[in-house]
């Protein structure tokens, strides 16, 4: 692993121990005895076992990012990730969520920040993690608050899962880099909206998707997104379905292309450039 410079990294700690406070809460790595509340938390988060006690275990006995995000004593959050290819480079990012009832307070980002700090502390200069694409808040954190871009597009990544947030409804990935060792993006650096752009992906009557033909002189595109498609899953399944089929078919031939998603925009879409 390569040295990162120190000021970097005692910046990266600064802002790590900042978002905590403003969350409210103290992100630290766990020891093997708290792994099974960490597998209670993030069962509870998912509905379903996502990481035993055992692999946590193992995961931090050899040196993995192994975190969790506590409110006092109690346990918010988890955050797990292991060493990636290249090694002494990347760590990928497994799982990371918060439980009921504590969204939008910023413990999500208190987590990322603290496993920035983590791995610049240790030379590692890169995080990659999937995301689900059809998730318009992740999006928009990905990419607007930690400046994560897109590493690629994966069909089904996962085959058939099944927790509750997960089951039956596909499992398409956005993979995400994150360099670690530049600045945190300015709010001002992404566009907030869309507006004007041609949209070949809408949000139609009753939440439907509604796929547009691509202007052929267009230079840029974008997709909007369901606003709540957990919302939408728990109400109508068949059409947050189509949701993942739309967005699918949208997105691959573009990214196939050679088009790049240069922004996740504040008002629900994605951005698409032609290079």
């Amino acid at each position: 692993m390569n040295a990162v410079d120190a000021r970097i990294v005692a910046e990266a700690w600064s802002e790590a121990e900042e978002s905590a406070a403003r969350a409210g809460v103290v992100v630290r790595t766990l020891h093997a005895a708290q792994c099974s509340l960490a597998e209670k938390v993030l069962d509870e988060i998912w509905g379903g076992t996502v990481l035993t006690a055992p692999a946590l275990v193992a995961l931090e006995h050899a040196g993995s990012y192994v975190a969790a995000a506590f409110e006092g004593e109690r346990m918010v959050g988890v955050c797990v990730g292991f060493l990636a290819q290249p090694i002494g480079e990347a760590l990928h990012s497994h799982v990371a969520g918060v439980v009921d009832g504590t969204a939008g307070r910023g413990i999500g980002t208190a987590m990322k920040l603290h496993q920035r700090a983590w791995c610049l502390d240790r030379g590692l200069t890169r995080i990659t993690w999937t995301y689900d694409p059809l998730v318009a808040r992740n999006a928009a954190f990905n990419m607007r608050r930690l400046g994560a871009g897109l590493a690629d597009y994966l069909v089904d990544f996962y085959g058939d899962m099944v927790d509750d947030v997960n089951a039956g409804q596909g499992s398409d990935r956005i993979l995400v880099s994150w360099r670690l060792d530049a600045p945190l993006p300015s709010a001002t650096e992404q566009p907030l909206n869309a507006e004007g752009v041609p949209e070949v992906l809408s949000v139609g009557p009753d939440d439907q998707p509604v796929v547009r033909p691509r202007p052929r002189d267009a230079s840029s595109v974008s997709a909007a997104l369901p606003a709540d498609i957990e919302g939408l899953r728990r109400r109508d399944p068949a059409a947050a379905a189509r949701w993942r089929v739309a967005l699918r078919d949208t997105l691959v031939p573009l990214l196939d292309g050679g088009w790049r998603l240069a922004a996740a925009t504040r008002d629900g879409h994605y951005l698409l450039e032609k290079p």
